[in-house]
């Protein structure tokens, strides 16, 4: 299997772990202070994060940065 399809694979993971109904009814609180669900989304908002530095790292096309080219840089108008 490809790092593409791995990552691809994650983010439908995250896509589906992201309907968090199983909290839905949870009072409870996390560290005496934290709603379960709050700490349950900012746990997703890192491993989101990890994600798309995932995304960045193994699935970005090559090529995208980069000098613009010279005649394209020239069409935009100030001289």
């Amino acid at each position: 299997m490809s790092k593409k399809t791995l990552v691809f694979g994650y983010l439908v993971l995250l896509a589906i772990l992201h309907q968090d109904f199983w909290l839905k009814d949870n009072a409870s609180l996390v560290f005496g202070f934290l709603p379960a669900t709050l700490a349950y989304h900012m746990g997703f908002v890192c491993a989101a994060a990890i994600g798309w530095l995932m995304v960045i790292k193994f699935a970005w096309p090559k090529g995208l940065e980069g000098e613009p080219d010279s005649d394209s840089a020239s069409e935009g108008g100030a001289e």
